[in-house]
């Protein structure tokens, strides 16, 4: 099994500090709110899991006691002699004897100060790519309001940026362009338009202090061209609205 990249390793720790956040949870556990709860990471194995926690637990961000009350759960196949060695490690008594036991994780001070660091985009580093945009912003209640508008306003350049780049590779390449490839092109840049409308009704609710628990992602429905043609701009959708608990913001 391929080991993830640096940048991945940090997203999956972040993951794993902000779910312990909540409350304290098995291995078994952590990797189905993963699953669950988090898009970004429903791929994630047992393989990359317990090594996440390894690293974690040496590095002081969590600590792990027994629980004896392990039931039949089978010591899962990762897939990775590293990732197998580990759970077999977090289900063995710390005595070596008596009954079969796993371990419980639990949050430190140091897990909450390494937290808030990834949390914090230009702290924490890793990528600037939307799953790692958007699992931060899952865990945007716990940065104060100045960073989790920090967090908004910078994936909102990002976007902008890239919205510029792309019109500008358009007005010299489109009309060389075939009616599918044209239309593709279209749709990605009305995609990256809704997603600049949906972080400015979010910074507009952050700033007004409307903005109580992170809202749900825009629903990108694919943009109904025919071939050849080209689909609604958007310009079209201006009139539209996003719902922020309770707040209508114009989009």
């Amino acid at each position: 099994m391929v080991a993830l990249a640096p940048a991945g390793a940090l997203m999956l720790e972040l993951a794993i500090l902000g779910l312990l956040e909540d409350r304290a949870m098995h291995g078994y556990e952590i990797r189905k709110r993963l699953r669950d709860e988090l898009g970004q990471l429903s791929n994630v194995s047992f393989g990359s899991l317990y090594p996440a926690l390894s690293r974690l637990e040496r590095s002081g961000a969590v600590v792990a006691t027994e629980d004896g009350d392990a039931g039949a759960l089978p010591v899962p196949m990762t897939g990775s002699l590293s990732g197998e060695r580990a759970a077999l490690r977090a289900r063995r008594p710390a005595s070596g004897l008596g009954r079969r036991s796993r371990k419980v994780y639990r949050i430190t001070d140091e897990g909450r100060r390494q937290f808030t660091q990834l949390l914090d985009a230009e702290a924490g580093g890793g990528s600037d790519d939307a799953r790692s945009f958007g699992l931060r912003l899952a865990f945007a209640r716990y940065l104060p309001p100045h960073a989790r508008l920090r967090l908004l306003e910078r994936r909102r350049a990002q976007l902008l940026q890239r919205l510029g780049e792309a019109r500008a590779a358009y007005a010299g390449t489109g009309s060389r362009l075939d009616p599918y490839a044209r239309s593709l092109v279209e749709h990605t840049t009305e995609s990256t338009e809704r997603d600049v409308a949906w972080l400015d009704g979010l910074i507009e609710a952050e700033r007004a202090g409307h903005l109580t628990a992170p809202p749900a992602a825009p629903v990108l429905e694919p943009a109904a061209a025919p071939a050849g043609g080209r689909a609604p701009s958007g310009a079209a959708r201006r009139g539209t609205s996003t719902t922020i608990r309770g707040k209508d913001t114009a989009s």
